[in-house]
């Protein structure tokens, strides 16, 4: 998979800031997304670590009646967990880039809810940024790039201990997996010339 974030910003360092931050983007709620339950773990496993916070967005959609993705109980829940204190919650429009980079450099980890699908772009964004992935065991993300994975699927449910245990290894490691200007550029050309060569066959 190519690179997603532009070049001038794969070499630009990371904010700094204290703590560590978990988030979960749920968009507008994919049919490979498994919102509440993943979010439900990680409000009890973040909340025994020290420093730590969750932060989860959601787009605007799923409060709109008029909408596809409208979710009023799923909106209701998280915003009683926010209530608490267990997240902090941000329903929002949908990211432009600069937004959406800033967004993912603010993480030491995105989680991905998902309960199958193949690829991601999502965390080839997260590793061009720097920022740490955890991927379910479900389709290839584990194979994309390094990252964090715990259990989930559509046959199987949610692995909560997994989860737990890969944000727990998160913040006692802190990874550093992050792509380079020069290991993409060299990628880059390696593609290219891979569909090159799979056209001029398919044409002689």
């Amino acid at each position: 998979h190519p690179h997603v974030v532009q070049p001038p910003l794969l070499s630009r360092p990371r904010p700094y800031r204290e703590g560590f931050r978990v988030g979960v983007h749920a968009k507008s709620l994919r049919a490979n997304m498994a919102v509440l339950p993943v979010v439900r773990v990680l409000a009890e496993t973040v909340a025994g670590l020290d420093d730590a916070e969750l932060a989860v967005n959601i787009h605007h959609e799923v409060d709109d009646p008029a909408a596809h993705a409208h979710d009023p109980a799923l909106l209701a829940e998280l915003r009683k967990l926010a209530d608490r204190g267990a997240l902090t919650l941000r329903v929002h429009d949908y990211f432009d880039d600069d937004q959406l980079w800033e967004y993912l450099g603010g993480l030491d980890v995105s989680v991905l809810p998902y309960t199958f699908g193949t690829h991601s772009g999502w965390l080839e964004a997260c590793h061009d940024l720097g920022t740490a992935v955890a991927a379910p065991d479900c389709g290839y993300y584990v194979q994309q790039r390094p990252c964090l994975t715990y259990g989930h699927s559509q046959r199987d449910g949610l692995d909560a201990r997994s989860l737990e245990d890969a944000v727990r290894e998160a913040y006692r490691t802190r990874p550093a997996w992050r792509a380079s200007t020069d290991d993409r550029a060299a990628e880059r050309a390696r593609i290219a010339a891979t569909h090159r060569e799979i056209y001029d066959g398919l044409l002689r």
